[in-house]
């Protein structure tokens, strides 16, 4: 008895477990037609979709950095591009400014040159004296080309100084506002005759009478005494006049018409024994 009820239990317990299986395979095989999807294939693409997120997320993240970068190279390049075009643009426009300048200088120079009596010859300024005893510049011009000691210099402006020394392609000169520099003048509206002599950056007038009527503003030009410059070359303007209680002469002060100090392109006044030679 005891067996047979043990061997109905076994038989119970198989059927209830192919019923369970078979039940089992009918909802596997009944989902699958209906294309659904069980916990677990839910489970696996939630877990697979989080995946794909990130992973599209971290992509898209490089991906735009290494999109930047390449903008900002190409910026790069574009902005050295242009800043050597600009570079370029205003070294020409320097350049062109440059030869307005220098053609206007010439310019101006040839025509101070046709009302100066013949012969003349044109210098130009490679070299300035740093000593403190001289005020001198050299120019390109020589005892080959006629120049010779004293022939007197000038520029648009006005009187320069003198030739004091010569070399076959070069010449010193002595500028005008130099101390020991001395040239014969005349106050242009009255003819009121003196020396003017350098005196740091401009120019003393000596040995005009406290009589003499100059005043601040008159023009200062060669008398053409001397033998050396020409007359009426404009040395300056009468920048100070004192008048002392005592002594014959005035103290005035001159300011030159020539800058010194930006002196570029010359004419030589020269003798005409010098070049028939």
């Amino acid at each position: 008895m005891k067996k047979r009820g043990k061997r109905a239990r076994q038989a119970r317990n198989l059927l209830v477990f192919g019923f369970v299986a078979a039940l089992l395979v009918i909802i596997i095989f009944t989902s699958l037609g209906r294309k659904e999807f069980n916990v677990f294939h839910k489970l696996g693409l939630e877990v697979v979709g989080v995946a794909q997120a990130v992973s599209t997320g971290i992509g898209g993240y490089f991906g735009g950095i290494w999109t930047d970068y390449r903008e900002l190279i190409n910026v790069r390049e574009e902005n050295r591009r242009l800043r050597e075009e600009l570079r370029q643009h205003k070294a020409a426009t320097s350049q062109y400014r440059e030869a307005v300048a220098t053609n206007v200088r010439l310019k101006k120079l040839l025509e101070l040159r046709e009302s100066l009596p013949d012969p003349t010859i044109t210098a130009r300024v490679i070299g300035r004296d740093s000593s403190l005893w001289f005020k001198t510049i050299t120019i390109d011009r020589g005892s080959s080309d006629g120049v010779e000691r004293g022939m007197p210099v000038v520029t648009v402006e006005g009187v320069v100084g003198q030739v004091i020394n010569t070399s076959p392609n070069y010449a010193k000169v002595l500028l005008a506002n130099d101390p020991n520099s001395a040239i014969d003048v005349i106050v242009q509206k009255n003819r009121v005759q003196g020396i003017v002599r350098g005196d740091s950056d401009g120019f003393t007038l000596h040995y005009v009478l406290r009589t003499s009527d100059v005043a601040e503003g008159d023009h200062v030009i060669t008398s053409g005494l001397g033998g050396v410059f020409p007359k009426g070359l404009p040395v300056g303007q009468v920048s100070e006049v004192v008048r002392a209680r005592r002594g014959m002469f005035q103290s005035i002060q001159v300011e030159p018409a020539a800058n010194f100090s930006r002196l570029e392109h010359l004419i030589i006044i020269m003798k005409k024994s010098s070049l028939a030679e």
